[in-house]
């Protein structure tokens, strides 16, 4: 596995790029809007494909790249479900799997620091955003923080991952790169407690001043979608509603461009064909299964995603290939809100 651990000094940050080998698919997690050409610099000398950029949690102190990965690479941006940025392509909820091709992880929520945050787990590793650091723990007093939710995940989901799992935080401020959950639980002077009451005393007594970045930086992160508005003007979009009187209409052809586990969690509209947004690429060029069907007479293509934000990139790219497609603009939340049937 290509593993690469990127730190940013002035938010003492860790951002971590994985892939499963050379010129294949990849997610970066934790972001920093500043090491933003640092991360496709290497991604270019990797040979890697960046597919998806995840948060952990909504950052109160640095911006996020996520937007900015996206505009660049047209990956997809992934949070929480919990979460209140106003667009992210994919939220995740506990139980879920973050795939790429050869890269499975675990996702587990774990709020206390954030109510929407998350933390990612493969069989050697888990990258714990702010819930666990290495010989302390995320703060618990502010953006709907709890310190009896962070106990429950640390002390009944994190901490019950074997002692040899290696722990990659998303800050150090003393220069640390890596611990294991079995340090931890022995070494870190946050989890030395027996209650639930206890840790919440000891986080209530912290006294901790306000990141420096948060009045900046947590208005930004909750503004990180991709502006449909231009798609809408360019005539390339269908509102909800009128999406929802065009089923069943004999030239209109639906294309669900979200996960199968989306999909099974969230439904589908009834009728749709499955192009996962990741296979958007080969399906548009010459001889491929949207290309071939944007030539039919009388066909009209509506792609349609969780909320809109894959499917406008999809239509831009089609687009730019010369197929006449659509897309529903704000996806399945809007579809619903709309009163539209899901199966």
């Amino acid at each position: 596995m290509i593993f690469r651990q990127l730190f940013d000094s002035a938010s003492s940050t860790y951002s971590y790029l994985l892939a499963s080998r050379a010129g294949g698919e990849a997610l970066i997690i934790d972001p920093v809007l500043e090491r933003t050409d640092r991360y496709l610099q290497l991604i270019r000398e990797l040979d890697l494909k960046l597919v998806k950029a995840v948060d952990t949690h909504l950052h109160a102190d640095h911006i996020t790249a996520l937007g900015a990965l996206r505009d660049r690479t047209h990956c997809i941006t992934v949070m929480g479900e919990q979460t209140k940025a106003d667009i992210v392509s994919m939220r995740l909820a506990d139980g879920d799997r973050l795939t790429i091709e050869g890269v499975s992880l675990d996702v587990i929520y774990t709020p206390g620091h954030t109510d929407d945050s998350y933390s990612f787990a493969l069989p050697d590793r888990v990258f714990t955003g702010d819930t666990l650091l290495i010989r302390g723990t995320g703060r618990t007093d502010f953006q709907n923080g709890d310190a009896r939710m962070q106990y429950e995940s640390l002390f009944g989901r994190l901490l019950k991952l074997p002692d040899a799992t290696l722990v990659y935080p998303a800050h150090d401020y003393k220069g640390d790169t890596v611990s294991t959950i079995g340090e931890e639980r022995a070494h870190n002077p946050r989890l030395q407690v027996s209650s639930a009451d206890e840790y919440a005393e000891l986080m209530h007594n912290l006294k901790l001043a306000d990141p420096k970045m948060m009045d900046v930086a947590v208005p930004a992160n909750v503004r990180v979608g991709l502006d449909q508005e231009a798609i809408a003007r360019a005539g390339w979009a269908v509102c909800a509603e009128e999406a929802v009187r065009l089923v069943g209409a004999p030239d209109v052809m639906l294309i669900d461009l979200r996960e199968e586990g989306e999909r099974a969690r969230n439904g589908v509209i009834c009728g749709s064909l499955h192009l996962p947004y990741p296979n958007l690429h080969d399906s548009i060029g010459e001889g491929g299964m949207l290309h071939e069907l944007a030539k039919l007479p009388d066909r009209r293509l509506l792609f349609y995603c969780a909320f809109g934000e894959r499917s406008a990139m999809a239509v831009q790219e089609a687009r730019a290939a010369g197929l006449a497609v659509f897309h529903i603009q704000g996806g399945i939340d809007a579809w619903r809100k709309a009163g539209g049937q899901l199966s």
